[in-house]
């Protein structure tokens, strides 16, 4: 493993931390206390000022090429930006998926006066897109997805029902996968659409979380006509197109918020426990030491991931294994640091300490648990690509999706 950047990795890391000193806030401990993640139309016009920002000084899509208003670079630097933009209070997430995920696909896929068109207003943040993949029926099984898509002349007829579609009720533009098949094999009946939202016949509701915001939304297309040219890949191979699209999101590896074991341990050491300072009971210390022991863990890992990337080389099974320990990592540390607050552990207003942030923290810990793939799809993944073991059991495998059995409805 290498743990030090090469001559042009600092030089474009120390490029990166000047263009952030001079355009944003550096985090202190008061702000990297809990920040909302509710959006408003005053939060998004702050963030596409800010993403316009970073397109002008090329640090908004900096794996494109220089044609579509990126910097040509490699998926390397455009992690060291991701490191040192975290040690900024910036506005984060709104144009991951457009930026991220989906124009990089439509340079594999689609033709480059389509790329042309879409990729100049999602670099700069004029244009928001969401990603039509998840269904309530599928679950982590994104190939067992019933919405449909009918072939109609020149157009699709397309019908269904998508869930937890992050920020969908602002996005103008969205990717969508649909079974066009329903005959073949789950993986092959299935084809990838790109669409505008405001397509007659699309409804968004925002759904409700327990945290109190609302980013989330579900989705429901009744009859949307979607012309084939928007169309990207062949028609039944809409899962290469959709592997293609998770695998972009290797580019955007980077810490997720915390608290993590700095915010902690900063807590315990400010903080009494029964007239005591925290830091003196065993316990507490034992806690300690076991999430920085998992903090360093993860910390090697992403550097292989880093080293693999700077040998031109495809990361491995790393993002499975963070994301395995970090997620509950997150929701243990969010419970304990409520636990230590005593009976001030459920105040959740401007009185609480760190803005609440345990607190908060415990309510969407549960969800990164879940989005980017379950803890037991991590631990398949790594039990049969890591450690050799025998594949999960899949009883539909190589059967037509139509005869798949379904339980009583």
């Amino acid at each position: 493993m290498d743990f030090d950047d090469t001559p042009d990795e600092a030089a474009f890391r120390a490029e990166a931390h000047a263009f952030l000193e001079a355009n944003a806030e550096r985090k202190t401990r008061a702000t990297r206390a809990y920040q909302s993640l509710e959006l408003d139309d005053a939060a998004v016009k702050k963030a596409q000022a800010w993403q316009a920002k970073k397109a002008d000084a090329r640090f908004a899509g900096i794996t494109w090429p220089v044609r579509y208003g990126g910097r040509g670079g490699t998926p390397l630097q455009q992690i060291i930006y991701n490191q040192e933009e975290e040690n900024y209070v910036v506005p984060r997430g709104v144009f991951n998926q457009g930026v991220g995920l989906v124009i990089p696909t439509m340079m594999t896929y689609a033709r480059p006066e389509i790329v042309e068109r879409y990729a100049p207003p999602a670099l700069r943040g004029d244009e928001i897109w969401c990603q039509l993949f998840s269904e309530p029926t599928a679950g982590s099984d994104l190939a067992g997805l019933r919405t449909r898509a009918e072939r109609d002349g020149d157009d699709w007829i397309i019908n269904g029902r998508k869930i937890w579609n992050s920020n969908a009720h602002f996005a103008g533009h969205a990717i969508l996968v649909a079974r066009s098949d329903a005959t073949v094999a789950k993986h092959a009946g299935l084809t990838f659409f790109y669409l505008d939202m405001k397509t007659p016949g699309i409804e968004v509701r925002r759904i409700k979380q327990i945290s109190g915001a609302s980013n989330f939304t579900e989705v429901y297309l009744d009859n949307v006509r979607v012309p084939d040219s928007q169309r990207l890949g062949k028609v039944g191979e809409g899962w290469k197109v959709a592997v293609t699209t998770l695998a972009n999101e290797r580019y955007t590896i980077g810490e997720s918020e915390g608290p993590d074991f700095e915010d902690i341990f900063a807590f315990a050491r400010s903080h009494d426990m029964d007239g005591k300072p925290s830091l003196s009971s065993d316990s507490v210390r034992e806690r300690l030491a076991d999430w920085y022991i998992k903090r360093q863990g993860l910390k090697y890992i992403r550097f292989r991931t880093l080293t693999a990337l700077s040998r031109g080389q495809n990361p491995g099974p790393e993002s499975s294994i963070g994301k395995l320990i970090s997620a509950p990592k997150l929701q243990e540390i969010a419970s304990y640091g409520m636990d230590m607050l005593g009976m001030t552990g459920g105040v959740m207003d401007e009185t609480a300490p760190m803005n609440a942030w345990f607190q908060n923290a415990l309510l969407y810990a549960p969800g990164k648990r879940i989005a980017g793939g379950t803890d037991e799809i991590m631990r398949n993944i790594i039990a049969e690509r890591v450690l050799g073991l025998p594949g999960d059991v899949r009883a539909d495998k190589d059967i037509p999706f139509n005869q798949i059995p379904t339980g009583s409805r």
